[in-house]
């Protein structure tokens, strides 16, 4: 698996995401902002999308929604992709999407392939061993899904925390650093990313991921 995790949008190493992707059609997963109002949440998923369809990627929505109970679906959705890009939001509300499609268990099943997972924010944040310090900046009462509860455990296709928009113009920048103070206190591996970096990681190991 290759992963491209941005602190906001695409960052600055987008000739990379295009290497990455190699001409295969993308996924764009939307749902950490479901808890939004529909209106601001089209506009914003709008924007997100076209920012990633202006680096020259075939980009095809996959709403996590439509796949709730039935993992062998979204298989089959997620099988003729090369990857999929999962936009920022609450963390909460998009590892609650996870669950209940069974995203978080196929992409664990992808990591020994050539699957891209890009994404930012709270896209990349879910992929640590635990959400714990995330309630800092985001909700994790916010539940929009009938059949949700909140989610503390993470995807763990990360060892640490990723903590974006880092010391940041940005909104959520102040809360970032009280989120650094308590993993710091607590003893949680952490890294953070301003606005604009981006981690590459190719072929990651799946003996490594947790």
């Amino acid at each position: 698996m290759h992963l491209y995790l941005s602190s906001f949008r695409v960052g600055g190493r987008a000739d990379e995401l295009r290497s990455l992707a190699a001409g295969r059609p993308i996924g764009f997963v939307p749902n950490a902002l479901d808890h939004v109002a529909p209106d601001a949440r089209a506009e914003s998923n709008t924007r997100s999308l076209t920012d990633v369809r202006g680096v020259g990627l075939d980009v095809r929505p996959v709403d996590l929604r439509d796949y709730f109970g039935d993992p062998r679906a979204l298989r089959a959705a997620l099988a003729p992709l090369g990857g999929v890009w999962v936009r920022g939001g609450n963390t909460f509300v998009l590892r609650q999407a996870m669950r209940l499609s069974g995203f978080d268990a196929v992409l664990r099943e992808l990591t020994a392939s050539d699957f891209l997972y890009g994404g930012y924010s709270a896209g990349i944040c879910v992929l640590a061993p635990s959400l714990d310090g995330l309630q800092h900046v985001d909700d994790p009462t916010a539940r929009p899904y009938v059949e949700s509860e909140v989610v503390w455990d993470g995807v763990g296709l990360l060892p640490y925390l990723v903590l974006p928009h880092y010391k940041s113009d940005h909104p959520e920048s102040a809360a970032i650093d009280r989120e650094v103070e308590y993993c710091t206190a607590n003893g949680i591996p952490f890294r953070t990313l301003r606005d604009g970096e981006v981690i590459v990681m190719k072929d990651v190991d799946p003996t490594v991921v947790a």
